[in-house]
């Protein structure tokens, strides 16, 4: 697997996490991607065609260049596509000003990038015609930067709400009473922006930094790492991964090791 990130210079970078380049189809032929919290342009330069699997194994085509909402549990991608990728990792609540929709419309779901943005086919040209990632990510910059030149502000409690759910020791009660808002309000404004709720990005978060734990353990104790993560205990733990990965902590770990950020190798649908 050849792989490229690159992070764009500000203001991008108040909204978009990377940008990523992605060559060389694996070994093996499918991948689930679990819950990362945000939301994800990704364009096939190999076919103008993404395949995406629903949990009955069911494929759904859509056109080569899409946007993955905000999803709650694991999808599955068809790896032929690895060919040659190129793609944008928004940050959480980062993606709504280039939208042009709530990313709350979007949750769980699948849209054709034309479908948001009319025209866009003329974009995954140019990303074809350039030779190199370096040029990709340069008409990806370019590209974002004009839209985001147009943006409307959003509503000023999201980032502040969002840097306190990183922390592990927070409640939703603890970020509403901060900013001032009603629980309700909260939940609101922030799914709206975000694409999920307070509560399930937090859930999300702590999956992932269980993850990022575990990697860093090679042999983890999972029972000692749970609560570090925010966990009550290791059955909470384990019920998680299997609703967000559909995997027991043990297996979703082997399963991350040689592929990109929120994937997981597997041989399904």
């Amino acid at each position: 697997m050849r792989f490229q990130a690159h992070i764009p210079g500000p203001p991008l970078s108040d909204f978009v996490e990377c940008m990523w380049s992605l060559c060389d189809a694996p070994a093996h032929s499918t991948e689930r991607i679990v819950p990362s919290g945000t939301l994800e342009l990704v364009i096939n330069l190999h076919e103008d065609e993404i395949r995406i699997y629903d949990l009955r194994g069911t494929v759904r085509r859509f056109s080569g260049a899409v946007v993955s909402g905000a999803y709650r549990r694991f999808f599955v991608i068809d790896t032929r596509a690895h060919a040659s990728l190129v793609g944008v990792h928004f940050r959480p609540g980062g993606a709504e000003p280039f939208l042009g929709v709530p990313p709350g419309a979007l949750v769980d779901r699948h849209v054709d990038l034309d479908a948001l943005w009319p025209g866009s086919a003329e974009l995954r040209d140019r990303l074809c015609e350039a030779a190199r990632p370096a040029a990709r990510f340069a008409v990806l910059e370019q590209v974002l930067q004009q839209r985001l030149a147009r943006r409307r502000g959003g509503h000023p409690a999201v980032p502040l709400a969002l840097a306190q759910l990183a922390r592990p020791d927070t409640t939703i009660g603890d970020v509403a009473a901060h900013l001032h808002l009603s629980r309700r309000r909260l939940i609101e404004v922030f799914t709206a922006e975000v694409g999920m709720t307070p509560k399930r990005l937090m859930r999300v978060l702590r999956f992932q930094r269980a993850i990022a734990l575990a990697r860093c353990a090679g042999t983890p104790d999972w029972g000692r790492l749970a609560p570090q993560c925010g966990y009550f205990d290791q059955s909470h733990l384990i019920h998680d991964f299997q609703e967000l990965a559909g995997l027991s902590p043990v297996l979703t770990l082997r399963a991350s090791a040689g592929v990109k950020d929120h994937h997981l190798a597997l041989r399904d649908p």
